[in-house]
């Protein structure tokens, strides 16, 4: 069984259409918003910045505000991990392979190797998974055995 991620498209980490049909129309045109959004980084006050485009500083405070809706259909998640884990998958990276390859390979490994190991140690003591029952009483732990009649 591989373990095979689907790439990120090719529109990844644009805004989504409901989140830009959501926003309010704003009279700066999309590279003024964004001009104005730099200025404002850069230090200039919204009234300044209204000014210089010549629209009501009403509509440079939309352009400026974050507005951001949840995607309902998430195909990324953050793997929030330690340094050691962070030094490890990068360390597996091959040239210059975007991480999820490289988290798709490392898991892919994984999947391989625990299915060889069940199956060598199937032959041997079966494994014994998360949620099993335990099937004799030695298998129980103290204390949770049946109680048995006495006789």
């Amino acid at each position: 069984m591989a373990f095979k991620g689907k790439p990120p498209g090719s529109g990844s980490g644009e805004m989504s259409r409901r989140t830009q049909a959501l926003r309010p129309s704003i009279a700066l045109t999309p590279a003024e918003a964004s001009k104005a959004r730099s200025l404002r980084r850069r230090g200039d006050a919204p009234p300044d910045i209204a000014a210089r485009f010549g629209v009501p500083v009403e509509e440079v405070e939309k352009a400026l505000v974050q507005m951001r809706s949840p995607r309902p259909e998430t195909t990324r998640g953050t793997l929030n991990v330690t340094l050691a884990a962070h030094r490890f998958v990068m360390g597996e990276r091959q040239g210059d392979e975007p991480l999820w390859q490289t988290i798709d390979r490392i898991v892919d490994e994984l999947i391989k190797l625990r299915a060889a190991a069940e199956g060598g140690a199937k032959a041997a003591t079966p494994m014994r998974r998360r949620g099993a029952v335990a099937r004799r009483a030695d298998d129980m732990l103290p204390g949770l055995l049946p109680e048995l009649p006495a006789g």
